[in-house]
C-alpha cells in the first residue's frame, strides 16, 4: 500500500497606500513710491521706514498615512499526516491479517472459508497460477467444498451421456457470498497497506522486477473476460473425472474451466464484484 500529500497554496494580499504631500508657501511683497510737489519745500530727506516683514513659518508637510487594511488572518494548515503502518514479518502476519479480516466483511461467519496459514503466500502463489490460466490447488485460500460435483446421467442406449446440473453450482454459493459482502474500498486499501509483505513473498517466486498488482489485474481480467455459455454443457466420462463433451471447452486452460463450473449465476455476481475492485485498484495507482 503508494503514501499521498496535499499541497497547500498560500495567497498572498498587496496594500496599495496612496500618499498626499500638500506644500504651502505664502510669499508677501510691499511697494512703496513717492510723487514731486510744485512748491518749493524743504527738501526732507525722506525717512524710508524699514517695514519688517513678519516671519513666515511655513507650514509642516504633512503626509497622509495609508489607512491600514486590516489584513486577513492566516489561517494555519497543519498537514494531516497519514499513520505510519507497521507491518509484521512475512512469517509472523498472519495472526496480523486475522485481526484485521473481519472489517474486511459483514459476513463474518463465512471468514470460516479462508484458510488461516501462510494467507499471504497462499493469495500470491494462487493468483500467479491463475493469472498464467493454472490452478494450484494446494495453495489455495480457500477450503475446498465439502460437496462434490454432480452431473445428471442420461441413458442413450448402451451408453450414457452426462449433462450439466445446475444445482452442483450451489456448493460454491458461500465462497461466492463471501466476496459479495467485501467492502471494495476498504479490500483494496489493506491491499496497498499490506503490499510490501506481497512483493517479498511474489520476489520469493523468483520474480525481481515484476509488480505484483499487474498479475492480480491479469487474474481479475481473465475472469472478466470469461464467456458465459448459452447452451447447458454436455459433458463425457471416459474414466472417474468428467471432460466436457466439446473439444473446444474442454482444451480452455483450467482456470477457465473452474469459472465455468460456478455456474452462470455465480460467474455473473463475481463479475461484477472483481469489476469494482479492478477500478479501485486502477485508481489507487494513478
Amino acid at each position: 500500500m503508494e503514501n499521498q500529500t496535499q499541497t497547500v497554496k498560500q495567497t498572498s494580499w498587496g496594500i496599495i497606500a496612496v500618499i498626499i504631500v500638500i506644500v504651502i508657501a505664502v510669499s508677501v511683497g510691499l511697494y512703496f513710491s513717492n510723487s514731486p510737489t510744485k512748491e518749493p519745500i524743504e527738501i526732507i530727506k525722506p525717512v524710508i521706514e524699514t517695514v519688517i516683514e513678519p516671519e513666515v513659518t511655513p507650514e509642516p508637510e504633512v503626509i497622509e498615512q495609508p489607512e491600514e487594511t486590516a489584513l486577513p488572518a492566516e489561517t494555519e494548515t497543519v498537514a494531516e499526516v497519514e499513520p505510519v503502518v507497521v507491518l509484521p514479518t512475512l512469517d509472523e502476519s498472519d495472526a496480523w491479517i486475522q485481526e484485521k479480516l473481519p472489517s474486511f466483511t459483514w459476513r463474518k461467519e463465512l471468514l470460516k472459508l479462508v484458510i488461516n496459514q501462510d494467507m499471504i503466500r497462499r493469495f500470491v502463489v494462487f493468483t500467479d497460477n491463475f493469472s498464467q490460466g493454472n490452478l494450484a490447488y494446494e495453495h489455495s485460500p480457500l477450503i475446498k467444498p465439502s460437496t462434490k460435483f454432480s452431473a445428471n446421467e442420461i441413458k442413450t442406449g448402451a451408453s450414457s451421456d452426462w449433462q450439466w446440473d445446475e444445482t452442483a453450482t450451489r456448493r460454491f454459493t458461500l465462497y461466492v457470498d463471501l466476496l459479495r459482502s467485501f467492502d471494495s474500498e476498504t479490500l483494496v486499501q489493506y491491499y496497498f497497506e499490506m503490499k510490501p509483505l506481497i512483493d517479498q513473498a511474489y520476489t520469493e517466486l523468483g520474480y525481481q522486477d515484476d509488480d505484483f498488482t499487474d498479475v492480480l489485474h491479469d487474474a481479475i481480467t481473465r475472469v472478466l473476460d470469461m464467456e458465459i455459455p448459452q447452451e447447458p454443457l454436455d459433458l463425457v466420462r471416459p474414466s472417474v473425472m468428467f471432460r466436457y463433451k466439446d473439444a473446444e471447452i474442454e482444451s480452455l486452460d483450467d482456470s477457465d474451466k473452474l469459472l465455468l463450473r460456478l455456474g452462470k449465476e455465480n460467474l455473473l455476481v463475481i463479475k461484477s464484484v472483481l469489476l469494482e475492485i479492478n477500478e479501485r485498484l486502477a485508481r489507487q495507482r494513478k
